[in-house]
């Protein structure tokens, strides 16, 4: 009996046990490592597919407030110089605060730097009594329109021999804003129309 056999049966079974882990096992494990990354990916992506859900879902509740707040944004900063509407603010203002005398030159808007929205240097004149003054500036702060006083300057009162008033005058410059960038210096085209004047007495 050659003693050789077994030695040779068991060489050929470890070489076939081998094959059968490089052929079989071997790409079976890869497939099972792959499946795992493919179903941690798709987990992944459920998870952030839930949370843009839940983002779409409180933006969507948050949809009337938001629109109220662009709509007050729209106000504060308008689209346009639209200049009549402000007119007619500082006006209601002006007959609110029962002030005696009111004036507003609006200037010509101006580019910022940013190129994002333009600045309208106006000039605001109103007269009168200590309170009414006082009322005009505070509805002055409250406007929808935003408003920004950059100088301010007051007068005393006035005399005369036949009677003595207590009135006081208020010189004001203002900047209001747009995002219309289109008219003024460092625009284009360029710069627009000159300014107006515009009083309204007692």
């Amino acid at each position: 009996m050659n003693r050789r056999a077994p030695i040779v049966a068991a060489a050929i079974a470890v070489v076939v046990a081998f094959l059968l882990v490089f052929l079989l096992v071997l790409p079976k494990m890869r497939e099972v490592g792959e499946a795992e990354d493919q179903l941690q990916a798709a987990q992944d992506q459920e998870i952030a597919l839930a949370a843009e859900l839940r983002a779409l879902q409180q933006a969507q509740e948050q949809a009337p407030e938001t629109e109220q707040e662009i709509a007050a944004i729209d106000d504060a900063i308008p689209p346009t110089a639209d200049l009549p509407a402000l007119f007619r603010l500082l006006d209601s203002a002006a007959s609110r605060a029962a002030v005696d005398f009111f004036s507003f030159t609006p200037g010509t808007p101006v580019v910022d730097p940013t190129s994002q929205y333009s600045t309208i240097s106006s000039q605001v004149t109103v007269t009168g009594g200590y309170f009414a003054i006082d009322e005009f500036l505070f509805l002055l702060e409250t406007l929808p329109r935003a408003a920004k006083v950059t100088t301010i300057a007051v007068t005393g009162t006035s005399t005369t021999e036949e009677t003595t008033t207590s009135s006081l005058q208020l010189q004001m410059t203002v900047e209001f804003f747009t995002t219309d960038t289109s008219a003024g210096p460092g625009s284009i085209p360029g710069p627009s129309v000159g300014t107006t004047t515009t009083e309204v007495g007692a």
